[in-house]
């Protein structure tokens, strides 16, 4: 990562520009806008496609199995927790670190883990959180983060609830 704003850790010198890929020159401060601007595009593209993907299981669910269960959020929760368990774990084992040309494993993970999946569904996320606490013998936190997100998001909806209500 550049510093941008004193000397390079290790007392190198920092070079006036930076080359691109396409040749061009830029400050640090154009290369680290450029960086910024790609992360937000990655994150915008991988969230776009997720929330579409959470419409359209939701509407097929509702035409296939009707709408007096949640039938298209349960089967969000479990596509997503699945999904996000097999990216991330490809991810790590089986893309190289250095990526795949311009695209590397912090690209992919900021693209599809946090912005597809997250947009798909948040739900995948605490699952993934929650097999990491109970894979690292941390039952108690485990359970402690389980029935307190349960307890506690049930608690927030009643709560948002009565507050739109008396609004």
């Amino acid at each position: 990562m550049i510093n941008p704003t004193g000397p390079i850790p290790g007392g190198e010198q920092r070079p006036e520009s930076l080359p691109t890929s396409a040749g061009f020159l830029l400050s640090h401060s154009e290369a680290l806008d450029v960086d910024a601007l790609t992360k937000i595009a990655l994150a915008a593209f991988g969230s776009a496609i997720g929330g579409l993907s959470r419409w359209g299981v939701t509407v097929g669910s509702a035409r296939l199995f009707g709408t007096t269960f949640p039938w298209g959020t349960f089967i969000i929760k479990l596509l997503g927790s699945f999904f996000l368990g097999w990216f991330m774990t490809v991810l790590s084992e089986r893309i190289p670190a250095n990526g795949w040309g311009w695209l590397k494993p912090d690209d992919l993970r900021l693209m599809v883990a946090v912005g597809f999946t997250g947009a798909f569904t948040t739900f995948s996320t605490f699952e993934f959180e929650l097999h990491g606490l109970f894979r690292d013998g941390d039952s108690f936190a485990g359970l402690a983060y389980l029935i307190g997100s349960v307890s506690l998001g049930l608690i927030a909806v009643h709560l948002g609830i009565v507050l739109a209500k008396s609004s």
